[in-house]
């Protein structure tokens, strides 16, 4: 397998872009081996299968050149925009998209957004593809309440790729390096607000801000590689913490789970998690607008459990707050799914130290093929009490 960039030693995105993978693999397992063995033995890294095309998000910040909008990243540690017309790991869907809203730009006389001078009108574009359905869903993020002509823009956008099903505007005049400001409110320009994809048999919408694996295909080994861990009956209560559109929390359904309740503090993901639920007939799962920690702390004041925990947090990792709470509500079995092998070292300190835990497996898994990033999932069982003595 091979892939070439030029612009990976501008952009600074993909760190393995022009590295033999088995090197790039080569490098992540002693990465995790350094953070990790001291906890448990480290399995050998789950590689992926592509290691081109995969990404299903893509991100492109706008910009000016010579008059013209261009589209782009901004070199790592920097504001400065790196124009890219071609991007090997994302879905090349996706690049003809932007390639089409940059010609049509032009024609239709929108700029890009200059923050430093707050004139103009485009500031990035976010575009979703579907892995297993040929489907794409645009975001336009915004700097006016309106972009000039973008009833006609959205049109040709869709005339000229048929599979977009949904143009979205989302204002975003805040001085911010988010994309998507906190709130986000979506506007419809054109068809619907959300495209549908298949992960595990399960059938799931996504909207414009949801959290959805940016690599499906590792996503299903992943998930099926958490649910194995996890060992599921139909007398479980299962919580999967940081639910997003409610992947996690539906397919461990699938898997004979009792009773399944998903914790997402983005509104715009439970209202896509409870559709995904009544899609999918899964009548014993069900989702609440909750930050996880504060959610996890008043559950375990009230004397909550579960037999079951999954969290799957951001880059962050975990809480402290998240972490106690959870050990007061005592599941047998916890399953730890982390994007940052950092991060996962100090939350499973942490656990060592404070809770009756004991580390049973380790996992990596390459969701990230050409850049720096792992995916680690970990299984944790709790002590018996004459164990811990």
């Amino acid at each position: 397998m091979k892939r070439r960039c030029n612009l990976s030693g501008r952009c600074g995105g993909c760190t393995y872009a022009n590295v033999p993978y088995a090197d790039e693999l080569l490098d992540k397992r002693v990465q995790e081996e350094k953070l990790l063995s001291r906890f448990h033995e480290v399995a050998p890294i789950l590689q992926s299968d592509r290691i081109t095309g995969y990404r299903c998000k893509v991100q492109a910040v706008c910009g000016m050149d010579e008059g013209r909008i261009v589209t782009g990243i901004y070199r790592k540690g920097t504001h400065k925009l790196i124009p890219v017309r071609f991007c090997p790991l994302e879905d090349e869907r996706a690049g003809r998209i932007l390639e089409t809203i940059r010609s049509l730009a032009t024609r239709y006389g929108i700029i890009s957004y200059d923050e430093d001078m707050g004139f103009g009108d485009l500031r990035h574009v976010l575009i979703r593809t579907a892995a297993h359905a040929d489907e794409a869903l645009v975001t336009l993020i915004t700097a006016q309440d309106k972009l000039p002509h973008e009833s006609d823009l959205a049109a040709a956008i869709h005339q000229k790729h048929p599979f977009v099903k949904g143009v979205i505007a989302i204002k975003n005049r805040e001085k911010t390096s988010m994309v998507v400001p906190e709130n986000a409110e979506p506007r419809i320009i054109y068809g619907r607000g959300y495209i549908t994809d298949r992960l595990c048999g399960l059938r799931f919408r996504i909207s414009p801000v949801s959290f959805y694996q940016v690599n499906p295909y590792m996503a299903e080994r992943l998930y099926k590689i958490a649910m194995n861990m996890a060992m599921l009956r139909s007398s479980d209560r299962v919580i999967d913490a940081y639910s997003g559109t409610g992947t996690i929390a539906l397919i461990a359904a699938s898997y004979g789970a009792g009773e399944v309740l998903g914790i997402e503090s983005n509104p715009e993901a439970v209202k896509d998690a409870e559709e995904n639920a009544r899609m999918n007939g899964m009548d014993r799962v069900r989702f609440i607008n909750a930050d996880a920690s504060k959610y996890m702390k008043e559950a375990a004041k009230r004397g909550e459990g579960c037999s079951v925990l999954f969290l799957d947090p951001p880059r962050s990792g975990a809480t402290e707050e998240f972490l106690a709470a959870a050990g007061r509500m005592a599941p047998e079995r916890i399953v730890y799914i982390s994007c940052s092998p950092e991060s996962l070292q100090r939350d499973l300190r942490y656990i060592r130290r404070f809770l009756p835990y004991r580390i049973v497996g380790i996992q990596p898994v390459d969701m990230f093929p050409g850049s720096e990033h792992i995916e680690t999932v970990v299984l944790l069982t709790r002590m018996r009490e004459e164990r811990r003595r």
